[in-house]
């Protein structure tokens, strides 16, 4: 197929006046695709449909164009040369009385409204007397007109079709194609960025993201976390409180109060808080927060204190020291006594775990030959403890069964020194007060180390 287009010019060429009794020449000139017309004094069409021979080939036909021809297929449509001529402007259709024959200027031209003798293009696409398709834009150019297809389509044969930019993977994540157009969409938790087509991550955290403590933003989506004291519901934005006193009963060695967020440990009366868990036993006696008299002794125990007399010596037996009284083997009485009695005191806490021990019996003095035996003398009636002897100078007492306070023991720890050969026999008492305090405790406990001098007689 064969597409000639020619825009038309027609040029005169006046030479300026030499002398007014001068007639003047005129030259003339036209554009390929024009000749003159000395009749009408203009520029007109050739007709090369009818003065080329065969000038289409095989079936196109041939259309006669404004300074050129169309070889077209026999089914296309155009406009005819007995279209009307464009009129003045304004006037598509031209005005009234006229035609393309009173019209000096080339086609696609019409004289310009002012009567200054000039020609000015006809915008065919304003005035909608183009050719172009539904789907194909039409552009003015001088003289004439252009259908082009629009943005986001490409011809195809005479059509415009539409470009399915998402085949060319416009977008960062999902793109949406459109007639003529096409649009990028974000996974959920990204926007898109200033040029449209990339995406950027959204911080939820900071705009408002649905967590009741703590927010995390990540790539593309975001975490909520929650404070110490707290588990993260399974909703994974609400948080709860943390019970940690159920979570182990030895948390506190006393009771374990929970609380938003935390717990807190308390002490029975007589104890203080040591650190956050522990207990610690006020010792009354030391600070001074007791009410004992110039005649009594404090003693403390766990969890309290206790005022006891100074003297504990009764008839016949006599105070040689504190805590300590002896009866003489010259008085009469102390015959089926002990020779000494030494009062101590010691505390213990509830539940403590059995066999335990507890105090240590020690001889100070020891006689050649002689022979020591220990044994409760008094104040285990339900065998709550027994002596155990280490050896002939030592001796430990064992709590045997759980016991739980507050309560209190006084036993009587005797020992027995024996010599064969001499015929000897003596005894001394450790009259021991066992205060069992009223909570038990789960720090390590001690033993009590206590040692009984032997008086010869």
């Amino acid at each position: 197929m064969r597409l000639s287009c020619y825009l038309v010019f027609c040029v005169l060429l006046v030479p300026s006046l030499q002398q007014e009794n001068e007639e003047p020449n005129t030259f003339t000139e036209c554009t390929d695709g024009y000749e003159w017309d000395s009749e009408r004094q203009h520029c007109k069409d050739i007709n090369e449909c009818l003065t080329i021979p065969d000038a289409c080939k095989g079936e196109m036909k041939c259309i006669n164009h404004y300074g050129g021809y169309l070889c077209l297929p026999r089914s296309a449509s155009v406009i005819s040369d007995s279209h009307p001529d464009p009129g003045p402007a304004g006037n598509p259709h031209g005005g009234a009385g006229t035609d393309q024959r009173n019209n000096p200027c080339p086609n696609g031209y019409q004289p310009d409204s002012q009567g200054l003798g000039t020609c000015v293009d006809v915008d065919e696409c304003a005035h909608e007397i183009d050719d172009c398709l539904p789907s194909q834009e039409c552009v003015n150019i001088p003289g004439g007109f252009h259908c082009k297809c629009p943005d986001g389509y490409r011809k195809i044969g005479n059509e415009c079709v539409d470009i399915d930019e998402c085949r060319y993977r416009y977008c960062q994540h999902r793109c949406v194609n459109s007639p003529g157009s096409f649009t990028c969409q974000c996974e959920p938790g990204f926007q898109l960025a200033s040029n449209n087509r990339s995406c950027v991550d959204v911080n939820e955290c900071s705009m408002g993201a649905p967590c009741q403590q703590r927010c995390y933003n990540t790539y593309g989506t975001f975490l909520c976390r929650c404070n110490q004291g707290y588990e993260l519901d399974q909703d994974g934005y609400s948080c709860n409180d943390i019970d940690e006193c159920s979570y182990s009963s030895y948390i506190c060695q006393h009771q374990c109060v929970n609380e938003p967020g935390r717990f807190s440990c308390i002490c029975p009366e007589g104890y203080n808080l040591l650190g956050t868990r522990l207990c610690q036993d006020i010792n009354e006696c030391e600070t001074g927060a007791h009410t004992c008299t110039e005649q009594q002794s404090c003693v403390n125990f766990h969890g309290g204190y206790r005022c006891v007399e100074k003297n504990l010596c009764i008839e016949p037996y006599i105070q040689v020291s504190d805590n300590r009284c002896m009866c003489s083997s010259s008085n009469p009485l102390c015959r089926d006594e002990p020779g000494s009695v030494v009062y101590r005191y010691m505390s213990i806490t509830s539940d403590r775990s059995v066999p335990s021990d507890i105090f240590q019996i020690q001889a100070t003095s020891v006689y050649p030959r002689a022979y020591n035996t220990f044994q409760i003398r008094s104040g285990n009636e339900q065998g709550d403890f027994y002596i155990r002897q280490i050896n002939n100078i030592s001796a430990m007492l064992v709590l045997a069964r759980p016991i739980t306070g507050p309560q209190e023991y006084v036993l009587d720890l005797e020992m027995l020194t024996t010599n064969s050969l001499l015929s000897y026999r003596s005894s001394s008492v450790l009259r021991l007060t066992i205060f069992v305090g009223a909570h038990p405790s789960r720090t390590s406990h001690c033993i009590i180390y206590w040692a009984i001098k032997l008086f010869s007689w």
